[in-house]
């Protein structure tokens, strides 16, 4: 019994002198030790008083002094706050230790003991820290924090609530043909995700040249497309997007061809940069509309309709910090007066904006709202007229630490986000790919667990994709010559035809033909695809209010201005067995008459086609009444009779087998063809 209580106090004894706070003096350190160890702390303050940017500075001499004297609260204190953006866990176990040795060592201690509490999970520990705090302060002090330090603790509750239900999502680190040691951020995709433009801070930056100021590459925008096994090629595709400064990604169109970018001028303005065929364009920045000359602009997002630019900007007349703002284009094309969209922002910062192809989901970052720390990312859906209350994607989409740049592929099954120092990652910053799933494994909601869903990748490739409903259509492929089959560059026009607004136009790449349109469900959409001497080719999609995301890939092939040559008018619309004109037809016929005006002399044919329903008499009848309809319209409008006729075949010319639903409503048609030139 005497051994089990000497060996007791032992222990006691033991507990207590490692628990003893350890000054940097002569009476405890030698001499040249203590010499050194207060040369590298004096170093060490000198950058800590800088700041946030100077920490990894300061750590690196703090951690010299360290060495010789590892029981010293105050140094335990620095190191922990200096780690708290580099290593979380690291910097919880120093703040520990700090508080171990000496509790009054610093009047924050209990502050960034509950930051790091918060930043590791353990929402009740930094609740009691943030407490511990608020108890030391005076109440003049208190009343300077008092809103921040609830706000902190409102956010360890939210982080409680929204762990014990976590969003079903897998995330992974996208992997090494684009993430390396370096910082890669700022991600966005085009609608298909077949294409990813991000920022990153590695050697083969434009000019090779490293910031002085935190000793890192300077940032370069690069270029990643996707293979058809899933990899990625990436490269810095150099001037004119990147140059010998600074240079970040800022937002990118649905189709890819138009690239926003961040540069530092003039507090921090956006620019704009245009897809040629293979060229991109010199940037040039975006108007005083949306650049103000005291704010500072980040990150935009162009609705896919590319009439509203939604972007981020702390100008006067924001409700806090950095705002969300719109601006509207004219009818001349030019960006109107930026609206600041309150119903969203915050007295807090939002950040890293992103509008979805739907053209109604928006999805941002804030400091803001339910937030369970940092920026966590939030969406909101525009209905009658307003926004939605923006909703928490959610852990693990959100942790207690910033979650920004966040875009999300048309089809809603894929996002892509920043992840800050996470275990799995290549480096600092990585960027991730985030995918909705039906299921998912049970786990419960432990520190232990928590702590291991920061070192492992929540990673499985065999379940099921699909929770984000999404309805909208994305139309893409090329547009090629009929006959040499190269890529064409041409104006593809979107109508509304209900009520024969024209909704947008997109351009095809002229290098590759390649186009990818948005078609948000509810519409029924006239598409006309028009490029100097040829023929306009049209498309409809009628798309029920109820479809489903859906991907339609079709190449259209355009004919040249040529005698023979026939197409088919798809936005041509008669009442049921007449030959009424309905109102949808007004855009094409509008297109057929500009298509006769600018070709003066060409002749035509108007034919009309029918289902083998009904016998053939009527069918001639209805047939020839529906292309004369057609052609009486073109006469109403200016173009002479003498250049048109009219034929009505019933159903003697199918295009398709009139055995099917499908095959009969391709032989109901209305056809145009040049007879002479």
């Amino acid at each position: 019994m005497k051994k089990l209580i000497i060996s007791a106090c032992y222990i006691f004894l033991t507990i207590s002198i490692v628990a003893q706070n350890v000054e940097f003096d002569k009476n405890n350190i030698d001499r040249k030790d203590l010499k050194d160890a207060l040369s590298n702390i004096k170093i060490g303050d000198s950058f800590w008083v800088q700041g946030l940017g100077a920490y990894p500075s300061a750590l690196e001499h703090y951690l010299k002094a360290q060495k010789i004297n590892p029981n010293n609260a105050l140094l335990n204190f620095k190191i922990g706050v200096c780690y708290r953006k580099i290593n979380i866990e690291k910097s919880l176990e120093h703040l520990l230790k700090s508080e171990q040795l000496d509790n009054n060592c610093h009047d924050s201690l209990y502050y960034w003991l509950g930051y790091a509490y918060q930043r590791n999970y353990k929402f009740n520990e930094a609740i009691n820290s943030f407490k511990n705090f608020k108890n030391k302060l005076t109440p003049k002090e208190y009343n300077a924090v008092a809103h921040e330090l609830n706000k902190v603790i409102q956010e360890c509750e939210t982080g409680i609530e929204l762990v014990a239900n976590p969003t079903k999502v897998f995330i992974d680190n996208i992997g090494p043909d684009i993430n390396t040691i370096y910082r890669e951020y700022s991600p966005f995709i085009n609608a298909d995700e077949s294409m990813m433009i991000f920022t990153s801070r590695r050697p083969n930056t434009t000019g090779g040249g490293i910031d002085p100021r935190d000793k890192m590459f300077y940032e370069d925008i690069y270029i990643a497309s996707r293979g058809g096994d899933g990899s990625w090629k990436v490269e810095n595709p150099g001037s004119p997007l990147n140059s010998k400064d600074h240079d970040a990604t800022a937002g990118l169109s649905g189709d890819g061809q138009i690239l926003f970018i961040y540069r530092a001028v003039n507090n921090g303005d956006v620019y704009q940069s245009v897809l040629k065929g293979t060229e991109w364009g010199k940037p040039v920045p975006l108007p005083k509309t949306i650049n103000g000359k005291k704010s500072h602009e980040s990150t935009v997002s162009l609705s896919p309709d590319g009439k509203s630019l939604y972007f981020i900007s702390d100008r006067e007349g924001s409700v806090g910090k950095r705002d969300i703002w719109v601006s509207h284009k004219d009818k001349k094309g030019n960006w109107g007066e930026a609206i600041n969209v309150r119903s969203l922002n915050t007295i807090y910062n939002e950040e890293s904006i992103f509008m979805h192809p739907d053209g109604k989901t928006l999805y941002f970052s804030s400091e803001g709202h339910k937030n369970m720390g940092g920026f966590d990312v939030f969406k909101s859906t525009f209905n009658n007229g307003k926004w939605s209350e923006p909703v928490n994607l959610g852990y693990p989409i959100n942790t207690p630490d910033d979650d920004v740049f966040f875009t999300i592929a048309a089809s809603g099954t894929h996002a892509y986000m920043m992840g800050d120092a996470r275990a799995d990652g290549y480096g600092e910053r990585d960027i991730y790919v985030v995918t909705f799933i039906l299921e998912k494994p049970v786990l419960t909601n432990t520190e232990d667990n928590l702590i291991a869903w920061r070192t492992e990748p929540v990673s499985e490739t065999s379940m099921e994709a699909a929770v984000n409903t999404v309805s909208l259509t994305l139309l893409k492929g090329r547009v090629l010559d009929e006959a040499t089959k190269e890529p064409v560059e041409a104006s593809i026009i979107l109508t509304d035809n209900v009520i024969n607004e024209e909704i947008a136009t997109f351009t095809s790449n002229s290098a590759t033909g390649k186009y990818l349109v948005s078609l948000p469900s509810g519409k029924n959409y006239g598409i006309a695809v028009k490029a100097p001497g040829y023929l306009f080719h049209s498309e409809n999609f009628d798309i029920p209010k109820t479809s489903a995301y859906q991907e339609v890939e079709k190449d259209i092939y355009l004919k040249k201005v040529e005698i023979g040559k026939e197409i088919v008018l798809k936005n041509i619309f008669f009442d049921f067995n007449k030959a009424t004109l309905r109102p949808e037809s007004k855009n094409e016929l509008e297109n057929l008459t500009q298509l006769m005006r600018k070709n003066p002399t060409i002749k035509i044919e108007i034919s009309g086609h029918t289902d083998n329903v009904g016998s053939a008499a009527y069918n001639k009848t209805l047939s020839q009444a529906r292309a004369k309809a057609v052609v009486d319209y073109l006469i109403n409008a200016g173009i002479p009779a003498d250049r048109m006729t009219s034929a009505g075949y019933g159903f003697d010319k199918p295009i398709a087998s009139n055995e099917t639903d499908a095959g009969r409503q391709l032989n109901r048609r209305t056809e145009f063809k040049i007879t002479s030139k």
